[in-house]
């Protein structure tokens, strides 16, 4: 099989990473690594990478794309790859706002260009086993999620980190809030609360969320980087080596049938042929062993397969990576605004801050 010639559009830690498992999949090859800095460009031909300064210098065999760049660029480049025809996937967020992700994806759709958000956590086995698992616990009636990791406190002496913008609620929930929809489908409403009151500084360190899905299910979720717990996905998967593990899961669905742990799929059901209520034990039983992959390798792997023409039920989507934002600038404009935002009313200019 021939491999799938990639450009990587940005060489910082995310941009490398994507570099890394490009090299190591079977289905890829690295086309050019694109890197606007002379000093970085160097560093990266003498890695043996074919690092060029802009867009324009790619080599025409070049096929897909890889956009790893920072936030505020994402709307230019994604539209310069689509419009060359490369498929592409944006790293998360897909956008800066609304206006923004839309141009993207309906200038993919116009062109019949496959587009694809970075929410690499959906490529987890575990992740992928848990839309099946949670069929078995009946409707669905809520979930409840929590995120606590706390930062070094080094962290916030970049002076940026300490403005609006760069907290836990825009930094951290994009995840958290596209995993959600990946288990339970469509969120129609959010309701944020934040609090700075634990560092003190402009931005926020904790926020809880009330959340409504279109399936009438509900949530709720507690977002914080000033708290110590072991309950996160980065803590639960061992995905990050940067953080320490714990392997305590941090997601918990509610169900008429039963209920379901994440990401262990610990199951607690029926525990005789009657009906499931109060007066009757539930019994537990453990998930099912998950390989353990590397989601960024599982997520390049199967962006090659649909470049080639296979079909893919669980990669991020343009549109489901919009969707995502506009949930998470609709938790900041909730908690700016002190009341509940609903999907479609969050303005098109709005950036979170």
């Amino acid at each position: 099989m021939s491999q799938l010639p990639v450009v990587i559009i940005g060489a910082g830690s995310i941009g490398m990473r994507h570099v890394q498992v490009a090299q190591e999949c079977a289905a890829t090859r690295i086309a050019a690594v694109v890197e606007p800095v002379a000093a970085r460009r160097a560093e990266l031909r003498s890695m043996g990478l074919n690092a060029v300064a802009t867009l324009d210098d790619v080599p025409d065999e070049t096929r897909a794309a890889i956009l790893a760049t920072p936030t505020q660029d994402h709307h230019a480049s994604a539209l310069a790859c689509i419009d060359r025809g490369w498929p592409v996937i944006v790293e998360k967020p897909v956008a800066g706002t609304m206006d923004q992700a839309t141009d993207i994806v309906t200038r993919a759709a116009d062109r019949g260009v496959p587009l694809f958000t970075g929410h690499h956590r959906r490529c987890h086995p575990f992740s992928r086993a848990t839309r099946e698992a949670l069929t078995q616990i009946g409707d669905v009636v809520g979930v409840q999620g929590m995120w606590s990791l706390r930062k070094h406190d080094t962290y916030y002496d970049a002076q940026w980190r300490r403005l609006p913008g760069a907290g836990p609620l825009l930094t951290n929930l994009t995840h958290e809030l596209d995993l959600l929809r990946f288990f339970l489908g469509e969120i129609d409403e959010i309701t944020a609360l934040t609090s700075n009151a634990r560092r003190g500084l402009m931005v926020e360190d904790t926020s809880a969320l009330a959340l409504r899905f279109e399936s009438g299910a509900l949530g709720s979720f507690l977002i914080s980087d000033a708290g110590a717990s072991p309950w996160s996905f980065e803590s639960a998967t061992a995905e990050n080596p940067a953080i320490a593990p714990s392997g305590q899961d941090y997601l918990r669905f509610v169900g008429t049938l039963g209920s379901l742990e994440f990401p262990s799929l610990t199951f607690w059901g029926r525990s005789d042929p009657g009906e499931v209520e109060w007066s009757k034990p539930l019994t537990r039983r453990d998930g099912p062993h998950c390989d353990t992959v590397d989601p960024l390798l599982e997520q390049i792997t199967r962006f090659a397969g649909v470049v080639g023409g296979a079909e893919d039920d669980v990669l991020c989507t343009g549109a489901d990576g919009m969707k995502a934002l506009e949930m998470t600038l609709a938790a900041a404009l909730s908690a700016q605004q002190g009341r509940p935002v609903r999907a479609g009313q969050v303005p098109g200019d709005y950036t979170g801050v």
